[in-house]
């Protein structure tokens, strides 16, 4: 693990000697934050941890005072249970010029297994996928397990460039990497789509959910654990249920453990995320964001075939 930590601080972020950082954490995953605490304090002395409460959904909002303390360092790693990505505390700190990863709900197996990996190599394919995204109107996916569903990206811009290294001043992403994503246009998402791998907040799936979706929305939720689910977005109104996220896992270290961090990076699947996506792009803001993930899917990007069934066409 010592081997993923240093990869991380070395060569994803390049944290320098001069440098400050901040690494936020919580009481579940104190114990992996202390170890990179111990291994950054190796580099600078310009250093601090500082821990949150747990809150009940990915995406909520750091209680303020962190808020604050994200706009005053060079380098932040939030090692926390629940997702910051998605949330205005980060999108501030990043647009500071601060250098993010985030790392929710990471464990020891997941950091071993999937941080040393060919980070040139990936980058390369996630070049391929990001250049197919930005220029690409429509983008459709299918899956024999039953999910056909098609929106606009026409204007987007794809993310997932850094793959993995984030050495430029503002740039952010989690680790372990393994994904190119972008944020359909609002209200231009219609069809069905079968989530049958797992779903943040629920874990990995015993049987499917099935989501349909009208005018960008999720209208009708089914399966066995479709209550479990309302009950994550009803909460927080009619824009916990818009279709935030559209992204391709391209780790082939990375495997389907229940924990959405690795299984939304696993090579062959894609994912659909409800909720918020105003930090890459989409313009919906709200305090949840989660990810539901689809195995062996065709992709469509207009009339480019980017992937059959879980394999990789370009």
């Amino acid at each position: 693990m010592i081997k993923s930590v240093n990869i991380v601080l070395k060569k994803c972020l390049n944290l320098k000697r001069n440098e400050s950082m901040l690494i936020i954490t919580d009481s579940k995953l104190y114990p992996l934050a202390r170890e990179f605490f111990f291994q950054a304090a190796k580099i600078t002395k310009k250093i601090k941890l500082a821990t949150i409460p747990i809150p009940k959904v990915n995406g909520t909002e750091p209680p303020k005072g962190i808020a604050k303390e994200m706009l005053k360092h060079d380098v932040e790693i939030l090692i926390t249970t629940k997702s910051l990505s998605h949330t205005n505390a980060r999108v501030k700190a990043s647009k500071k010029g601060a250098r993010i990863v985030t790392m929710p709900g990471i464990t020891k197996q997941i950091l071993e297994r999937t941080i040393d990996i060919d980070y040139n190599k990936l980058q390369k394919l996630h070049k391929k996928l990001a250049d197919i995204m930005d220029k690409g109107k429509k983008a459709a996916i299918t899956a024999k397990s039953g999910t056909s569903l098609s929106f606009s990206i026409k204007g987007r811009k794809a993310y997932g460039r850094d793959t993995g290294l984030f050495t430029k001043k503002g740039s952010f992403g989690n680790l372990p990497t393994g994904e190119v994503f972008i944020a359909p246009v609002e209200k231009t998402t219609n069809g069905v789509y079968i989530v049958d791998a797992s779903f943040a907040g629920i874990g990995k799936l015993k049987t499917p959910l099935k989501l349909y979706v009208k005018n960008g929305f999720v209208i009708k939720i089914e399966g066995k654990d479709a209550k479990k689910l309302k009950n994550l977005l009803n909460p927080r109104g009619k824009k916990a249920r818009n279709v935030a996220e559209f992204g391709i896992g391209t780790n082939n270290k990375a495997k389907i453990t229940g924990n959405i961090l690795e299984d939304e990076k696993v090579i062959g699947t894609c994912h659909i995320a409800l909720g918020n996506n105003i930090g890459f792009g989409g313009k919906t803001s709200v305090q949840l964001h989660l990810d539901g993930i689809i195995k062996t899917p065709t992709i469509f990007i207009d009339s480019k075939k980017i992937m059959g069934n879980g394999k990789f066409s370009i």
